[in-house]
């Protein structure tokens, strides 16, 4: 999996850079070697807010867009929150393609169990 990570009004410094990798290593085991994940980390100017500091990820699959937003009041939290959230969606989409592999199979076998 290929991961690029872009800083928005913050420097996306090695251990940023460390932290996403190390975050989103397990939803790289579980896509292919060509799936792209874009991780944009920016942090909020208005001080009003809380939670300043926000991850967003978009992981591109063959057939799929994932798409996750984490604000937090540190950067480390957010990048977390938003591993966990892309890699549920990983986890849903396999387990859908699955189950319809599943079913075509069981359709086919009785299609093939008639016709013989």
């Amino acid at each position: 999996m290929k991961i690029e990570v872009r800083g928005r009004n913050v420097e996306v410094t090695e251990e940023l850079r460390g932290q996403v990798i190390k975050r989103f290593r397990r939803v790289g085991r579980q896509v292919s070697d060509l799936a792209t994940l874009e991780v944009e980390l920016f942090r909020e100017r208005n001080p009003a807010i809380a939670d300043r500091f926000v991850a967003e990820a978009t992981l591109h699959l063959k057939k799929a867009t994932l798409r996750a937003r984490e604000a937090e009041p540190e950067m480390v939290h957010a990048i977390h929150h938003v591993a966990e959230d892309v890699g549920r969606q990983v986890t849903r989409l396999r387990d859908k393609r699955r189950g319809r592999e599943k079913r075509a199979r069981r359709v086919i076998a009785r299609i093939r169990g008639r016709t013989a």
